[in-house]
């Protein structure tokens, strides 16, 4: 059992639910009592996770990429919130499908790469990119463009790892970017408000009122920290407006840590998402069986991608785009994909496996 990703994972938990209470001080709420019950059944599907051999996803990862995207299409059956069709409702209960349609995907991805090499053409890159861009324009039809962003760098890296040559991954790289201004008139006017704002950003001054208050507001809590955080010096300010960041403890619960601990805390917890990062990694390259490698490879890509998409724009590094930090935000849904994801790797440490039908995907560049 790899226990070293087991306490990164718990020291991940922590931090999000102190940074929780911390909202919860500003707003009179009780949301980490909530988030506390999601981090046992997160806890939970973690160790069920672990305990039967990674293998038996790849029989069904087919029918599990199916039945995420039947519930993506459901969450349009249900009322908007905040003008997004995003969850589905269960009484008292919200799920969010995107966040288990990532694991899915990474899944019937994983089962496509390992048993072709049809891919090493760049007439059969098709496939896979039907895969990503099934799940990629439904969930920006909710809209959801935070998530959307993560599916064409798994597509990428799992694709590079199974073999795929890197001159044909270059010319599609290339061929999206020239296809991005085309898509410039086809985002809402929110979407296109973040990106000027982005784009026109200046610190100091007074709180904008567009759609840049989200950016100021988020800078002014990172620097209210200082070095060490409220916490230590207890330095926090009686100005109430300096606490009126919108979701603080989902998109921009980094603001709320940077505050909290200051540049130590926001540090530390940086280097033990790097650490984890980097402990994934180790798992995708010594385990000899080729469906784990690459679900090892999709998973860190994935917690990757969303890390620096969420602490970039807390910071004005890139657009804000709503994306949640793991295992630190609050949402049931995503820290329960979470948790089912750290499993996948703790499975595939514990039984590296062992490669019994030649050597798939292992070519010359």
């Amino acid at each position: 059992m790899p226990w070293h990703v087991v306490m990164l994972y718990l020291a991940l938990l922590c931090i999000g639910l102190s940074s929780i209470a911390r909202c919860d001080e500003w707003l009179d709420t009780d949301k980490v009592s909530q988030q506390g019950k999601w981090a046992v059944l997160s806890g939970i599907l973690l160790i069920l996770t672990t305990l039967p051999s990674y293998r038996i996803f790849c029989r069904w990862s087919y029918l599990l990429f199916a039945l995420a995207l039947t519930l993506l299409l459901l969450v349009f059956l249900n009322p908007s919130t905040n003008g997004a069709h995003r969850w589905i409702r269960l009484g008292s209960i919200s799920m969010q499908p995107s966040e288990f349609v990532k694991l899915a995907y990474i899944l019937a991805l994983a089962r496509y790469l390992i048993y072709r090499n049809n891919y090493r053409r760049l007439t059969g890159l098709i496939i896979p990119f039907i895969l990503t861009l099934i799940p990629t324009a439904l969930i920006l039809k909710e809209p959801d463009l935070g998530t959307a962003l993560i599916f064409l760098p798994v597509l990428f890296t799992m694709m590079f790892a199974a073999g795929a040559k890197l001159r044909h991954l270059a010319i599609i790289g290339v061929a999206i970017l020239m296809v991005c201004p085309i898509a410039w008139p086809h985002l809402n006017n929110e979407q296109r408000s973040r990106i000027t704002s982005w784009a026109n950003q200046v610190d100091g001054g007074d709180q904008p009122r567009n759609h840049g208050y989200q950016l100021h507001q988020s800078k002014m809590m990172l620097s209210m920290g200082g070095l060490w955080g409220s916490w230590w010096t207890g330095n926090s300010t009686d100005d109430p407006k300096a606490y009126r960041l919108p979701e603080a403890r989902t998109d921009f619960i980094f603001s709320v840590i940077g505050e909290r601990w200051g540049v130590i805390g926001a540090s530390s917890t940086l280097l033990l998402f790097i650490i984890l990062i980097w402990s994934g990694l180790n798992i995708a390259i010594t385990t000899q069986e080729s469906f784990g490698r690459l679900i090892a490879v999709g998973i860190v890509t994935t917690l990757s991608t969303q890390v620096i998409i969420n602490t970039g724009m807390t910071v004005g590094l890139v657009p804000i785009t709503g994306l949640t930090l793991p295992l630190v935000s609050y949402g049931g849904s995503s820290l329960v994909a979470s948790g089912i994801a750290i499993g996948l790797l703790c499975s595939i440490r514990i039984r590296p496996g062992y490669e019994i039908v030649g050597e798939p995907f292992r070519f010359p560049r």
